[in-house]
């Protein structure tokens, strides 16, 4: 396909619109009652991993088009590129190496000539050194007391990933060892950390890769702050405040040591740098053992996205399966729903990898995008949220896909919960696929008058056809994260491909930060506006009603 081609352009895309305007009808039910092996034509295995594509709307014809389609926007090709280092994020001229992270110390990847891996393992060597020196208590506050708290001040990539892979193994923290996560601007999000912890035994991770990041700045500042307030020095800064930073001489004027600075490299976005060491407040919670476990993990889904035909690759098949029901179908939303309370921060995740990604209407050579790409993704744990949004799901007027993430065992044995839990999922899924026809919902109500019957059934018919993927992990160690998450990267990346956008550059989380800078200072001037009548109303009322605590 020419470069330049959009991909809607091409004939299989027509093929594609043709197809789904024939089979749009088509109802999952009826295609099980056809097909009674279907399940076992439409899962795939890895590890530990299992996933269940079955119920979708999509029938082998449906796949045979959709791999055509990654075939004709060279998805290979594109694999291949970022594999190797080619610098596939045109917009700013870099490579594209998180699944770098997750090698091997032998392995090779060249960037301008430059074999990286060493650089990658030296950092991790140095942050597992690190860590395991909290961990073991060698590594004191300047009181000579051990440390008991870690707060991990960034925000966006440098915060969602850590604090989800950190909430997601708790089963394998060190016990004694607090891990606190700060990113919000609004003061509560620190203060009620601050509240908690004890300066001589807390070390404080500012992660910013350029160390101007405003919202991080500001909470560190916060803390510096507080840190001095509780009668430390300036000098003491050096003991208790680390960074994660490509700025290392903006680290070192906060007050933070050299050798307390840990590397980040400018061809992984934020989004996909858990692997790295922004990573750091993990190793701290589950030791080095374990986070070479979830590089492992990582890089076993590597290899099955690098190696696997697409027909039988996992996160090919999910891409395709969600680029089907975005595109073709023109759905706005897709639902994460992990039935394990450790995973509750995965949806948030996902989100910023996702959406922060593929949110975007002009392709990586600046052309408009004419069809819908990205879709919003949302979501919560399950079984709390069945009791929230299933309704709409269930009954609502439009076509929402889901992915429901189960672990088979649990690391907590209470009764019969992790039964009643795993049961609930399946149910679900078999619901939203199977529905409740009219015939159904009248035969239920037999008890029941005709006039009674005829308001209540109705009611009670759910339309089914509703899309979901499962997938089920042995339990939720390491290593299954670890293939878990790398599966949606690469799942983000064929969409993007596919629909010929850079997903490795964030222009739009950009413009707000910059007119956030103009928009500040006139809070509290007096100044005359020069907004939009909305903006300058805002600002004026907000003059006029905040009392200011610093000028009190």
């Amino acid at each position: 396909m020419n470069p330049f081609c959009s991909i809607n352009q091409t004939a299989i895309w027509a093929q594609l619109h043709q197809h789904q305007r024939s089979t749009r009808f088509l109802h999952m039910r009826d295609l099980f009652e056809q097909d009674p092996d279907r399940f076992d034509k439409m899962h795939e295995k890895l590890n530990g991993l299992l996933l269940d594509y079955s119920k979708n709307r999509i029938t082998e014809d449906t796949l045979t088009l959709l791999i055509e389609l990654a075939n004709v926007a060279d998805l290979g090709g594109w694999i291949e590129k970022m594999r190797c280092g080619e610098k596939i994020n045109i917009s700013e001229n870099r490579p594209v190496l998180h699944t770098a992270l997750r090698l091997e110390a032998n392995a090779e990847v060249y960037v301008d000539g430059h074999n990286v891996v060493p650089d990658i393992h030296a950092e991790l060597e140095k942050a597992f050194s690190f860590a395991e020196s909290v961990r073991n208590g060698d590594y004191k506050g300047v009181t000579g007391e051990t440390i008991t708290d870690i707060v991990n001040i960034g925000i966006g990539g440098s915060h969602l990933g850590p604090e989800m892979v950190t909430l997601a193994l708790r089963p394998f923290h060190q016990s004694g060892l607090n891990i606190h996560y700060v990113s919000n601007v609004d003061g509560a999000n620190l203060m009620q950390v601050l509240k908690t912890i004890n300066p001589a035994r807390t070390v404080f991770i500012i992660a910013s890769k350029s160390f101007t990041t405003p919202e991080t700045l500001l909470n560190a500042q916060g803390a510096r702050q507080w840190f001095l307030q509780q009668g430390f020095t300036q000098q003491d800064i050096a003991r208790h405040f680390i960074a994660i930073s490509s700025a290392t001489d903006k680290a070192q004027q906060f007050g933070i040591d050299g050798k307390n600075i840990f590397a980040m490299f400018d061809w992984v976005g934020g989004r996909y740098s858990v692997w790295s060491t922004i990573g750091l407040s993990v190793m701290c919670a589950i030791g080095k053992k374990n986070f070479q476990d979830f590089l492992a993990g990582g890089r076993a889904m590597d290899e099955h996205f690098y190696h696997a035909p697409l027909r039988h690759n996992i996160p090919v098949l999910i891409s395709l399966i969600g680029l089907w029901y975005h595109t073709f179908y023109q759905t706005t939303s897709h639902a994460i729903i992990p039935y394990d309370h450790g995973l509750r921060r995965l949806a948030a995740h996902l989100q910023q990898l996702d959406m922060e990604s593929n949110g975007k209407q002009v392709g990586r050579y600046g052309e408009h995008l004419d069809f819908d790409t990205g879709p919003v993704i949302w979501g919560e744990e399950g079984v709390n949220c069945q009791h929230a949004f299933f309704q709409l799901l269930h009954q609502g007027p439009r076509l929402i896909s889901a992915d429901f993430i189960v672990p088979i065992n649990s690391f907590y044995h209470v009764s019969t919960q992790h039964k009643v839990l795993v049961a609930n999922a399946f149910a679900q899924t078999e619901a939203l696929m199977h529905g409740k026809t009219l015939a159904e919902a009248y035969a239920e109500l037999m008890h029941l008058d005709n006039r009674q019957r005829d308001i209540l059934a109705p009611q009670k018919v759910f339309p089914g056809n509703q899309p979901s993927n499962t997938l089920l992990l042995d339990e939720i160690n390491p290593f299954n994260l670890g293939m878990l998450l790398a599966m949606y990267e690469h799942k983000v990346f064929v969409q993007g491909i596919i629909w010929g956008i850079n997903s490795f550059d964030q222009w739009g989380v950009e413009y707000g930060k910059v007119l956030a800078k103009n928009i500040q200072p006139e809070l509290s001037g007096q100044e005359p506006l020069s907004h939009d009548a909305s903006t300058n109303g805002l600002i004026a009322y907000f003059r006029k009603h905040h009392h200011d605590s610093n000028s009190n």
